[in-house]
């Protein structure tokens, strides 16, 4: 068993955590291979030497031992930690270092129980949606994954214009801000802050949230994850913003992007016993009475 450990650059707050996922791989004899950008910190931290053959930079040599990637921070860690893996199917885990944590559900406290159900193969495993972007972005054609959102927004301080198609018919036309188009396991992201629906990750849905739109009776809309969306950006700057979950791009006015479900998913390691629920009570707090 091979562990793919990703993290973003490590503070000395992140120590005694980070002893015990090496404490943890080298008690259950994992191989394992760190991202190059926090080899110094772990160094650093755990006075361990890591060897070249332990490392890998933005794209992770794909074998044939059996893996599991292990993602240490927040949700935008564990993002990045993804799309690393360029389409290859090994299950994520994420280990919470950060504030909320939707994707990244086990804490730190955790790690030894963790590490433990991925010695005994019996980590549980929830299959999630991904979405596929393509068109003129950025530089050039191109197609994009994500698994939580895509979002269209303004540059500068003046609105732009979103069109929005579903199978090819016109649905709405969104003046404002811009417009996010998100997965279920999205919907408690940046959809979320711009009051869009929390959706069950096993729904199969697309959730479609304008933002900050100046026609006050647009509301977020629920559609099935079968359709095909068209996004057509209209700007008075002559160029818009996009952002791919952590990545972002400029498109031009006028472009068009197109939405729909793609043919990858992502396998998400939850910890026993932590239901979408559970989360949703404990990080929004919805169990406590402060009356």
């Amino acid at each position: 068993m091979k562990i793919i450990l990703f993290s973003r650059p490590l503070a000395r707050t992140h120590k005694e955590q980070i002893t015990q996922i090496f404490d943890a791989i080298e008690r259950y004899g994992f191989d394992y291979a760190v991202n190059c950008e926090v080899v110094q910190d772990i160094e650093a931290l755990t006075a361990r030497t890591i060897t070249a053959d332990k490392v890998y930079s933005q794209s992770i040599n794909h074998s044939d031992c059996e893996a599991v990637m292990v993602c240490y921070g927040g949700d935008g860690t564990l993002l990045e930690g993804v799309h690393r893996l360029e389409g290859w199917d090994i299950p994520v885990v994420g280990i919470n270092s950060g504030r909320l944590g939707f994707l990244s559900i086990a804490q730190s406290s955790e790690i030894d129980d963790v590490f433990a159900q991925i010695a005994s193969r019996t980590l549980c495993i929830e299959q999630r949606a991904m979405i596929a972007v393509s068109g003129e972005i950025g530089d050039g054609e191109r197609s994009i994954f994500a698994l939580n959102e895509v979002a269209v927004q303004r540059l500068g301080a003046t609105m732009i214009s979103v069109d929005v198609e579903v199978d090819s018919l016109p649905m709405l036309t969104c003046n404002g801000d811009g417009v996010i188009i998100c997965t279920p396991t999205g919907s408690t992201a940046y959809s979320l802050s711009a009051g869009g629906p929390i959706v069950a990750p096993s729904c199969h849905c697309f959730t479609i949230t304008p933002l900050a739109p100046h026609n006050l009776t647009l509301r977020p809309v629920v559609i099935p994850d079968s359709s095909t969306i068209r996004l057509t950006i209209h700007t008075r700057s002559n160029e818009a913003s996009i952002s791919v979950d952590n990545r972002t791009f400029a498109i031009a006015d006028n472009k068009s992007i197109e939405i729909k479900l793609a043919k990858r998913t992502i396998s998400l390691a939850v910890p026993h016993n932590i239901s979408f629920y559970d989360s949703l009570r404990n990080k929004l707090m919805w169990g406590v009475d402060n009356r």
